[in-house]
Formats: C-alpha cells, sequence, structure tokens
C-alpha cells in the first residue's frame, strides 16, 4: 500500500456502553466497537503539510520544525563522543560518587504505579493511548525509528497520529514492514528530532490535568517502549515524567493460561485470529497493529477480568523501565 493513502478514521465509542475503553470504567474494560468514515480524526505528518491541527496543535511551530532543512545540515547530537579532557575525566568520577543519590532523586520524580491505582475516578486521570513503532532493526542503540502510531482510546477529534520518520540511513528490513529506503530519506518526511516535539504537543493535547498518559503496545516492555525511550535521549529529549508503559503481550500470555482458551500463541497475530479482528492493510504496519490492539484490548480484558485499576499496576514509569534494562544487563 503506497505511504500516502494510509490513514484511518476514527474507531467511535457509543456513549451507551458503559464497559468500554473510551469510557475507562472501573467495570471490565469491554464493548469497544467502531464506525469508520470520521475524516478530522487522525494526525498524519507525511510531509510539510499538516492534517488535522484543529485541536491546538500549533501550526506554526510544526511547519518550521518540518517544512525546510538546510541541504547537508549535520544531525543533531548529544556530543557524547567528545575528546575526554582532565575536566571531564574529573567530571565523571564526581558523577559516579553522585550516582546514588541521582537515582533516588529520580525515582521521587517519576510516579509511583501502585499509588496511582489506588485513586478513585482513575476515568478522570488516565489518558490511554495505544503506539506502536517500525524501525530499521531490533538494536535502539544502532537502529532508527521508521514510522510511528498512536491512537487515543477515549476517541474525539485528532484521535489518531501517524506518520513515517527518516532515518537518514538505509532501511535493511523492508520485507518486514514494506517501507523503503526511499519511501522515508527524502526531506518531506520528519526526522525523528523534528518529530519530537510535535509528538509531545499531540500528548499534550490528548492528555488530563493533573493526570497520567498510559502507553499501551503489544511486546512493549521489551521493544517499543525501550525503543522509545532511547531515541527520545538520542535527541537530548525526554518524555513526559506522567508517562506508564503496559505491555500486553503478559496478558495474552495469562489468556493462554486461563482455561478453555484455543490459542497458539500470545503473538498479536494470534490474538487477532483467535478474536476474529479484522482489519485493512498488512500487519507490521505502525497504524494497523494499532488499530488491531485497539480492538483486541477490551476483550482481552474482559476475559481476564481486569479493571483499569489492575492494568496501571501491571504498568511501569520510565525509571522501572531504565532500571529493569540495567538489572537484565548486570544479571549475565
Amino acid at each position: 500500500m503506497r505511504t500516502g493513502s494510509l490513514i484511518f478514521s476514527l474507531l467511535q465509542v457509543p456513549r451507551c456502553k458503559i464497559h468500554s475503553l473510551a469510557n475507562y470504567g472501573e467495570e471490565a474494560l469491554h464493548g469497544f466497537s467502531k464506525a469508520y468514515g470520521n475524516n478530522n480524526s487522525s494526525i498524519r505528518l507525511l510531509g510539510p503539510r499538516i492534517y488535522g491541527l484543529e485541536r491546538g496543535l500549533n501550526t506554526k511551530l510544526i511547519q518550521r520544525l518540518i517544512a525546510t532543512r538546510a541541504e547537508g545540515s549535520k544531525q543533531t547530537t548529544c556530543n557524547t563522543k567528545s575528546k575526554i579532557n582532565k575536566d571531564e575525566i574529573l567530571a565523571s568520577a564526581t558523577a559516579k560518587v553522585n550516582r546514588t543519590r541521582l537515582d533516588q532523586s529520580q525515582k521521587i520524580l517519576y510516579p509511583d504505579v501502585q499509588e496511582i491505582a489506588q485513586y478513585e475516578n482513575l476515568s478522570d486521570l488516565v489518558t490511554i493511548i495505544v503506539f506502536d513503532l517500525e524501525t530499521t532493526g531490533y538494536s535502539k542503540v544502532n537502529d532508527r525509528i521508521i514510522e510511528i502510531a498512536l491512537r487515543d482510546l477515549k476517541g474525539g477529534e485528532n484521535s489518531t497520529f501517524q506518520t513515517l520518520v527518516n532515518p537518514q540511513c538505509h532501511v535493511p528490513n523492508s520485507r518486514i514492514h514494506g517501507i523503503s529506503t526511499k519511501m522515508v530519506n527524502i526531506p518531506d518526511v520528519p526526522r525523528m528530532e523534528d518529530l519530537i516535539p510535535i509528538l509531545l504537543q499531540y500528548i499534550k493535547s490528548r492528555e488530563k490535568q493533573g493526570g497520567y498518559v498510559l502507553w499501551i503496545a503489544h511486546n512493549g516492555r521489551a521493544f517499543d517502549a525501550p525503543f522509545l525511550i532511547h531515541e527520545f535521549f538520542r535527541c537530548c529529549a525526554e518524555l513526559p515524567r506522567n508517562s506508564l508503559f503496559l505491555d500486553t503481550l503478559p496478558l495474552g500470555r495469562e489468556l493462554i493460561k486461563s482455561e478453555g482458551r484455543n490459542l497458539s500463541s500470545a503473538s498479536l497475530v494470534a490474538l487477532r485470529e483467535f478474536y476474529k479482528v479484522k482489519v485493512d492493510g498488512s500487519a507490521h504496519r505502525a497504524m494497523v497493529d494499532v488499530n488491531t490492539l485497539s480492538q483486541i484490548l477490551p476483550m482481552l480484558t474482559y476475559d481476564l477480568k481486569l479493571t483499569l485499576s489492575d492494568l496501571i499496576r501491571k504498568s511501569l514509569n520510565i525509571s522501572d523501565l531504565i532500571n529493569a534494562k540495567k538489572t537484565k544487563k548486570n544479571s549475565y
């Protein structure tokens, strides 16, 4: 499918469905239904023209970031490979001495998921965003994001966000997702450093005042979440600290263990077939996978009898994800 034509309508939810994900009830989350046809429901960045910016997104900022870039401009870096001198060695030693103190202060700055799960009226605090990434490979250090898609399950105008991302490198695995080097390595496709301010503004436009954003992805803990965090770090940026991340892969494994479930694996494809979910487009394209998971999630949580509070308890904050990776690495 040509990239220029890839755009999806909002999955609308009738207000009478009190168990739906759009209402974020404390009851089991289910009853999610779809109705296509709202052309203003998506934000799509595939070039300098921006679609669906009626909801407070700064058009001038976006046009300034994406519209034109000087030919041969150098990619923004964090200067992590600067030449080491005596002052830097001293600074590094000081940083190591204070590392424990810094780690402790970080824990205070990030939300406690167990504490949040006890809040009343979670639906007034939590924004649920289903997201998916396509990348040039599996290494968050050496590979780059080439497509990102998000959907706010509450719906409404501009509830989805989708764009290709210019990795400024060769795309070796186009056979998997169908995204070629020529599709993304062009001036009209934003680089990650150009995209981050726009993405942050989109998230800000969807979140609730004083609340939290629950990012949900399939295999999100091992892949999507750390990849996204690292890409923000590489661009000298930071995801909002009110972000929580939930991986639905363990939920699929819980479903396999439950009695009477004829489910071969916990993969997104297997869950899609199990729940008889139909979507337009090819798998391993970001918005297709987001739409798939958005329809699976209500049925999955309903079968597992999980409330929004349960999902929060199973989530991780940014610090948890980073420290989990460090612990795993140090255990080898």
